[in-house]
C-alpha cells in the first residue's frame, strides 16, 4: 500500500480586508503617538506641563500651610521674591538659547549694586535725580556683558571659562570698591519708588512683568529672536545664511548684562544696600529656572514664558519650605531633584521627537 501524503496545514494568512484593518490600526496608533510627541515638544505643551507642576506645588502649599500660603500677602511675597532672579533668568534665557552660558550673573549684580551706591554716585544722584543710580547700574551690567561677549565671540574662549573669569573678577572688584563693607542707600527717592506700589501691586512685580513682556516680544516677534534661535541651533548654518554670528553672540551677553543691571537696582532698593555679597548663587538659580522652563542647554530652543514659570516654581517651593519650617538643606536637595527630573524629561521628549520625524 502506498503511503498517503499528509494534508497540508490550513493557512493562517488573514484575508486582504483584515490586513488593511491591521495596517490602518497601526497607522492610527502611530499618528496618535506622533501627535502627542509634537504636542509635548511644542511651547504650549511644555508650558502646560509646567503650569500643572506649579498648581500641584500650590496645592501642596495650601494643604500643608493653609491660610498662611493662600493669603494675598503671601502670594505677593512670592512674586516679589521672584522678581529679581526672574529678570536675571530672562536675560539668561537668551544666552542659553543662543548656545552660551553665563556663570557670572551673580557677581555682575553685586558689582552693579556696589558701583551704583558709591558715595560719588549717590552724591550725583542727590544733586540731579535718582535715575543716575539706575543708569550706573545698567551701564556696569552692559559693560560686563560686553566683555563676556567679546571674550566668547572674538576671543574664542569657551563661555564657561570666560564667564568664570568674570565671576571672580567682578566679585573681587566689588569687594575692592566697597572695601568689603555694606553701602547704605541714602537716596530715598530710589527706595521709595522701587519699593512702592502701583494700583495695589508692588513696583518690583511690575518691573518683572515689563521685562518679561519685552523679552517675549524680542524672542518671538523680532528678527533678533529668530537669529538667536538660529545661532543656538546651528551656528555654522546661521553664518552661511548671512547672520553675523559673532556680533549676535556679543549682543546676547550685553542683553544679559543689562538684565543684571536692572536686577541690581531692584535688589539694592529692596534691601536698601549695595554689597559685594549680593547675588550669591544667582547663576545657579537662573540656569535652573531656565532649564526647568524648557530651554535646551545645547541651545536652539526655549521660551520666556517657560522661564517665568520655572522661576515661580522655585520661589513657590522655597516659600512652602519656609512656611513649614523645613531646613534649607532639604530644600536644596529638592531643587536638585527637580533639575535632574527636568533634564531627563527634556532628553526623553527630544529623543521621541527625533524618532517621530
Amino acid at each position: 500500500m502506498s503511503e498517503q501524503t499528509p494534508a497540508a496545514p490550513p493557512t493562517t494568512t488573514p484575508p486582504a480586508d483584515e490586513h488593511r484593518r491591521i495596517e490602518a490600526a497601526a497607522a492610527a496608533e502611530g499618528e496618535t503617538q506622533s501627535r502627542f510627541v509634537r504636542f509635548m515638544t511644542s511651547p504650549f505643551g511644555r508650558n502646560l506641563g509646567l503650569i500643572v507642576a506649579l498648581l500641584v506645588l500650590c496645592a501642596v502649599g495650601a494643604a500643608t500651610a493653609g491660610d498662611r500660603f493662600v493669603s494675598t500677602d503671601n502670594m505677593l511675597t512670592v512674586l516679589r521674591f521672584s522678581a529679581v532672579i526672574g529678570v536675571v533668568s530672562i536675560g539668561m534665557t537668551f544666552v542659553i538659547i543662543g548656545g552660551g552660558i553665563d556663570l557670572s550673573v551673580g557677581a555682575i549684580v553685586a558689582l552693579a549694586s556696589v558701583w551704583a551706591t558709591t558715595l560719588a554716585t549717590q552724591t550725583m544722584a542727590e544733586d540731579t535725580h535718582w535715575l543716575i543710580m539706575v543708569f550706573v547700574a545698567c551701564a556696569v551690567g552692559v559693560g560686563c556683558g560686553l566683555v563676556n561677549g567679546v571674550l566668547v565671540a572674538y576671543g574664542g574662549m569657551a563661555p564657561f571659562i570666560a564667564t568664570l573669569a568674570m565671576f571672580a573678577a567682578a566679585r573681587g572688584l566689588a569687594e575692592i570698591i566697597s572695601e568689603k563693607r555694606t553701602q547704605i542707600v541714602d537716596v530715598r527717592g530710589l527706595v521709595d519708588v522701587i519699593n512702592g506700589e502701583f494700583i495695589g501691586i508692588p513696583v518690583l512685580i511690575w518691573i518683572f512683568a515689563i521685562v518679561g513682556a519685552i523679552g517675549w516680544v524680542l524672542l518671538n516677534r523680532t528678527t533678533f529672536g529668530r537669529r538667536t534661535i538660529a545661532v543656538g541651533g546651528n551656528a555654522t548654518a546661521a553664518r552661511l545664511a548671512g547672520i553675523a554670528v559673532k556680533r549676535h553672540t556679543v549682543l546676547l551677553y550685553v542683553v544679559l548684562g543689562l538684565a543684571c543691571g536692572i536686577a541690581a537696582i531692584m535688589l539694592t532698593a529692596r534691601t536698601g544696600t549695595g554689597s559685594a555679597t549680593h547675588g550669591g548663587l544667582y547663576e545657579l538659580d537662573a540656569i535652573a529656572a531656565v532649564v526647568i522652563g524648557g530651554t535646551l542647554l545645547t541651545g536652539g530652543r526655549g521660551t520666556i514664558v517657560g522661564t517665568i514659570i520655572g522661576v515661580l516654581i522655585f520661589t513657590t517651593l522655597t516659600n512652602v519650605f519656609t512656611l513649614n519650617n523645613l531646613d534649607s538643606s532639604t530644600q536644596a536637595v529638592a531643587k536638585g531633584a527637580i533639575i535632574v527630573v527636568a533634564v531627563l524629561l527634556q532628553q526623553r521628549v527630544a529623543v521621541r521627537g527625533s524618532d517621530s520625524t
